[in-house]
């Protein structure tokens, strides 16, 4: 039997965790980075990061395919999925432990650049950046 806090621990150990710092670095070179809330609706509407993309953990994996990024492409859908998972992809959500337990599904998806938002919204809110309320 495992705790909720050992399956983030186990992956966090395989991941990719980036810092707020990080983000907001990467952010500023790429002003549409893709950026993935896995919370629940109900927290992204309380806030979120200008240009996130709300889905929620419990269904992350099966609305990829709906990513704009994919829509855009003019591909067909599994094309387009295979496209975005060769890009970089962020995921935060309020700790950062459902995005790090969503980066391990993706890698395990064939993702190659999912990246973990360390600390999550609360990091983002403490710091006092600029989030859409």
């Amino acid at each position: 039997m495992k705790t909720a806090q050992q399956l983030v621990t186990e992956a966090k150990a395989v991941i990719n965790e980036i810092s707020i710092t990080q983000l907001v670095e990467y952010m500023a070179q790429h002003p549409e980075p893709r950026l993935i809330d896995v919370r629940e609706p109900a927290e992204f509407a309380v806030n979120h990061i200008q240009g996130a993309i709300n889905y929620p953990r419990g269904v992350l994996e099966m609305q990829l395919a709906t990513h704009p990024a994919v829509a855009a492409s003019g591909c067909e859908a599994e094309v387009a999925l295979s496209q975005l998972a060769q890009a970089p992809l962020y995921l935060i959500c309020r700790s950062g432990a459902r995005s790090a337990l969503a980066a391990e599904s993706l890698q395990r998806m064939g993702f190659t650049q999912v990246y973990s938002v360390a600390g999550g919204m609360q990091a983002w809110l403490d710091a006092q950046l600029p989030s859409i309320q």
